[in-house]
């Protein structure tokens, strides 16, 4: 095994946690068995340092607890939802809800007939056939595509 760095330095929760997936790694591939790795996970929640921490895999080839590593990998930011919805697209979905219930409230309030409700629907229409049908739900989809291509 190799050379510990700083072995009377205490631990984290961070580096217990890499020290719990490394015995998981070596259990599944049958290094040790569901006993051992429960008498060593107990062992890991127990250690303070990190010499304490390097006895449990003495016995273990790689992988061993990393420390000092950063929890999530540094990359390019996460894009918001609406990334790739263009401003008319926003500004359409979120002016259809206010004429539907600004239509309904004419229409109770002032006498104006039902046909007005068609206001709203006409715009609606208008924005399906010049963005295609399900463009409000635009956002979805993209969603959609990220976690598939997270997901590899």
């Amino acid at each position: 095994m190799s050379e510990v760095p700083s072995p009377r330095l205490r631990i984290s929760d961070q580096d217990r946690e890499s020290a719990l997936t490394a015995l998981g790694e070596h259990m599944s591939v049958g290094r040790i068995d569901i006993d051992e790795f429960g008498e060593r996970s107990a062992q890991v929640t127990a250690a303070k340092t990190r010499g304490e921490l390097s006895e449990i895999f003495a016995d273990l080839p790689e992988p061993h607890p990393a420390y000092d590593v950063p929890k999530t990998a540094v990359g390019e930011p996460e894009k918001p939802a609406w990334a790739g919805i263009s401003p008319a697209q926003r500004v359409m979905g979120a002016l259809l809800p206010i004429l539907f219930i600004a239509s309904i409230a004419l229409i109770i309030t002032t006498g104006v007939t039902w046909w007005f409700i068609l206001v709203p629907i006409g715009i609606s229409a208008l924005g399906e056939g010049i963005w295609g049908k399900g463009w409000e739900n635009a956002h979805k989809k993209l969603a959609k595509q990220r976690r598939r291509e997270l997901d590899g």
